[in-house]
């Protein structure tokens, strides 16, 4: 570890609870070195924040921070000279080019960072006898990080923030990277709980006087804050609550965005959504010091725009990561993605999130996956530009903000000049997304050509090096250029004719920071040297020498250097301003981009993988002729998956056609062996109603389908060790959810409902909620269950039909066909399952001959045959009606 003058006496002396100090608020600030009482003004106006300093080539944190910091990278915590009469305090630091790699990691942990950097030479500060300037060039949140290597290019970057009020709650929620700004209000803290599961943001910030919350919790609860009752997953920042109040968050949005109203916005008298967007607001402002984040208008939405997937649904399908390792690879995201684009990855996870209830705009996409399917060529020129276009969502993002460097500047000035190839290609198209690419602005080209013409073809990284204005674009620079190479010119010269006077073959001229350019003589000549020379160091085998005349060539050569390097730069923040001022433009052009993006990924996944268009409709139809799981399907490879047809709920008398069939059931029990394919058939029928509703083909050989509002999905369960609840408890919550939640217009799918108890509870457990679902909530269900009991409901209920996973039977084993049928089995081969897992033999056999003694002896049938005339829960009048017809069938 290095040192510089104000950072001496540092050791590895380990920091104990006693010695050195951590907490620096018990100290007598007076008695502290110049440097740590700076470091504990600049950490006092941030307290929550971890605070990274910067001491020559370190950035050093000290007392409480040191510790935390040391902890979480796993670096060494040392200690440092606080001052005579403090002594040692806790000190841990990252050299200052792996800054970026430690902040990330430490952000990543949920930690804010503050960066407090030198702004000014440490050589000019110690030459005036006095501390080094430093300021707060930077401050990281989770949900603030505007730098590329610190965010995932396809998925959006959140920042949140929640005001309730009695029964209604405001949400906002922006990614600063791409400029979406967004905000809602409700009344329903269970529907605020799965919009943030749904965002999934970064960090949400909380007003600090979180209301009086304790009615809301269950009896005998306490709650200080909001959070407590929320889900733990996430970051949470406490904040003052004047920037939530109506009379500061309210000014703040209509100065933002330049308005007389917030009419226009949509959310005028959504007060507690305007008072979240206002403390979003001002939070951004304070955390984004030294630049200005252009935002996107604030938009207002709805939470009935979309169809809802609650968490364990999303976690069931594995839509965006597994259920097993939450990994990428293997969801649904994973087999559709063909996106060229990050914001094309972006807008499809977003399209995952948020599927559509609009027959209409769900059209329009179909419309153009369809156009691009019967158009290969059209389809493969467009995915080919698109590969050429770099994230002009982020990029301009940061060109507002004035942090865009010039590679970045070109990347996106590139962009936009291939915008036009993009839109021309499209001007054949008739769908609405690709008339939607049409409408390139062509001041855009114009710009793009414009930057592309000032900026040279590898800029270099760091703007203030120089190097990045094309020569012939500044009549001013071009001149300075010229002089400037003319002085290095005259230095290449000044080596060869040094020795051609003095005779000294081997002199040469160099250069350090420290003394500038020398002339070099070997020791042995140095005798020989002009009267002129004047020595300015000795080495071992060397003499150095200055000349007047080289000493002033050198400080015009500096002078010159300084002086082209801050023109460049000028012209560089100058071309960048304009660009900047097209943001909304670009940003407009980014989404159209995306969408297309999209839409040609899934017309090459439809091509590839023989999808077909789904016909979408009003009604309760699920109509799907061999269907297939997307993601199982890619995994075993094209011809391998066994498709099924599913059959479910009505169409309205309206749009029943000759030659329909509408005679289908709104629940089907499912029965068939353990490993026979029933949860994949559950989960693949959910997620090609999911596919659709998203615009997407559909990997099924036809498919007429009805809005769903929601799918909800009960498949498999864990122990919640975390709030004591077993698995057949987590079962129940689901379940129940479930039962609160569905409507006659949802997609229901369970599997297994009922076995985490004992046989009888559990039979009767999941009698009733499937007798629940198909005669009360009638929605659209598929039950999946080894209870083959449950096969009985079909004679009671008219809409409930048996279906079977079949199999094929031979003398010491099975064959599982993953096929499909009506009727209901009576066996689940359990045991066969078990012998194929591996179990051994001889409890194979005696499980045997315990399952034939149970089937002689098993009273199960009997009574729920006796007891169903006597218990009859049904309040729906017609399905009542129904099973009492029907109850003769059992007799007594």
């Amino acid at each position: 570890m290095t040192t510089s003058p104000e950072s001496p006496e540092i050791t590895t002396e380990i920091a104990t609870k006693k010695s050195p100090h951590t907490d620096y608020r018990k100290l007598d600030r007076s008695k502290l070195t110049p440097m740590s009482q700076h470091y504990i003004e600049v950490k006092e106006q941030y307290p929550n924040a971890l605070l990274l300093y910067r001491v020559g080539d370190f950035f050093e944190c000290f007392f409480q921070d040191a510790v935390t910091i040391s902890q979480e990278l796993e670096l060494a915590l040392t200690s440092k000279d606080g001052g005579k009469e403090i002594g040692r305090v806790a000190m841990t630091g990252v050299p200052h080019h792996a800054l970026d790699r430690y902040s990330r990691l430490l952000v990543e942990k949920g930690y804010a960072v503050i960066i407090c950097d030198q702004v000014e030479d440490a050589a000019e500060a110690a030459a005036a006898g006095r501390m080094v300037e430093r300021q707060i060039t930077k401050l990281l949140t989770p949900g603030t990080i505007t730098d590329e290597g610190m965010l995932h290019a396809r998925k959006n970057n959140y920042l949140a923030a929640i005001v309730i009020a009695k029964d209604h709650w405001g949400l906002a929620y922006a990614d600063i990277s791409t400029g979406e700004f967004l905000t809602t209000q409700s009344n329903n803290l269970s529907a605020l709980t799965l919009e943030l599961l749904r965002l999934q943001p970064s960090e949400i910030l909380i007003p600090t006087n979180a209301p009086d919350i304790n009615s809301l919790l269950r009896p005998g609860e306490k709650s200080d804050y909001l959070a407590d009752y929320l889900p733990d997953c996430f970051c949470y920042s406490l904040r003052s609550q004047i920037p939530f109040t109506l009379n500061e968050a309210k000014p703040r949005l209509l100065t933002t965005f330049r308005l007389k109203s917030l009419e226009g916005l949509g959310c005028e008298e959504l007060t507690l959504a305007i008072r979240a967007a206002g403390g979003l607001l001002e939070y951004i402002e304070d955390t984004q010091k030294a630049h200005q984040v252009p935002l996107q208008p604030l938009k207002t939405y709805n939470l009935t725009e979309f169809l809802v997937l609650d968490y364990q649904t999303r976690r069931n399908l594995e839509i965006t990561s597994t259920v097993r390792d939450n990994s990428y690879y293997g969801s649904l995201l994973w087999a559709l993605d063909r996106t060229a684009t990050a914001m094309g990855g972006r807008a499809l996870r977003r399209w995952l999130s948020e599927p559509l209830l609009s027959i209409k705009g769900i059209t329009a996409r179909l419309d153009t996956i369809e156009e691009l399917k019967e158009n290969p060529s059209l389809r493969t020129d467009l995915r080919q530009l698109l590969r050429d276009i770099y994230d002009l969502e982020r990029i301009t993002g940061r060109v507002g903000a004035g942090t865009a460097n010039a590679r970045e500047l070109l990347a996106l000035a590139q962009s936009l000049v291939r915008l036009t190839d993009l839109a021309d290609l499209a001007k054949g198209g008739n769908s609405p997304y690709l008339r939607a690419l049409q409408k390139i602005p062509p001041d855009l080209e114009a710009l793009g050509k414009e930057v592309v013409a000032h900026l040279v073809e590898t800029p270099p990284l760091h703007l203030k090096d120089g190097g990045v204005i094309q020569d012939g674009v500044n009549f001013q620079l071009d001149e300075m250029r010229r002089l400037y190479e003319e002085d290095q010119q005259w230095l290449a010269n000044l080596e060869v004719s040094e020795r051609q006077r003095t005779g000294i073959s081997n002199l040469k001229i160099g250069y350090n920071k420290t003394f500038g350019y020398y002339i070099s003589l070997p020791r042995a000549k140095a005798d020989h040297a002009p009267e002129n020379y004047i020595r300015k160091q000795t080495l071992t085998n060397e003499e150095r020498y200055i000349t007047p005349e080289l000493k002033e060539r050198e400080t015009r050569i500096e002078r010159a250097k300084d002086e082209l390097h801050e023109l460049e730069y000028q012209i560089f923040s100058q071309l960048r301003a304009k660009v900047a001022e097209k943001a909304q433009e670009i940003r407009n052009i980014a989404k159209a981009v995306a969408a297309i993006d999209v839409l040609a990924g899934l017309a090459e996944v439809a091509v590839y993988q023989s999808y077909s268009r789904p016909q979408i409709t009003e009604g309760r139809i699920i109509e799907i002729t061999d269907g297939r799981h997307p993601v199982v399907e890619q995994s075993l490879g094209m011809g391998f998956f066994v498709p099924n047809s599913t059959n479910l709920g009505s169409l309205p008398p309206s749009k029943i056609s000759e030659g329909n069939n509408q005679d289908y059931p709104d629940l089907i029990i499912l029965t068939g062996p353990n490993a026979s394919g029933k949860s994949c058939y559950l989960r693949q029928v959910g997620l090609i109603q999911l596919m659709a509703q998203i615009g997407s083909f559909v990997p099924a050989k036809a498919a007429l389908l009805g809005i769903c509002d929601r799918i909800f999905t009960r498949v498999g369960a864990v122990d919640d060790l975390a709030t004591g609840q077993s698995t057949f408890m987590v079962e129940m919550n689901e379940t129940a959810n479930i039962l609160n939640h569905a409507t006659p217009n949802s997609l229901v799918l369970l599997d297994e409902i009922g076995r985490g108890t004992a046989t009888f509870d559990g039979l009767s457990i999941a009698w009733a909620v499937a007798e629940y679902l198909a005669a009360e909530i009638q929605a659209r269900t598929i039950f999946a269950t080894h209870y083959h009991e449950l096969n009985e409901l079909a004679s009671i209920l008219s809409n409930v039909a048996n279906y079977q996973v079949t199999v094929k039977e031979m003398p010491n084993e099975i064959i599982f066909l993953h096929q499909v049928r009506p009727g209901g089995a009576d066996k689940s081969y359990g045991i066969e399952a078990g012998r194929l897992a591996g179990l051994p033999s001889v409890v194979i056999d005696r499980a045997r001959q315990v399952m034939t003694q149970i089937e002689k002896h098993s009273k199960i049938a009997l009574g729920l045959r006796q007891g169903i005339q006597k218990v009859n829960p049904i309040k729906n009048k017609k399905s009542r009606e129904k099973m009492l017809e029907q109850l003769d069938i059992f007799g007594e």
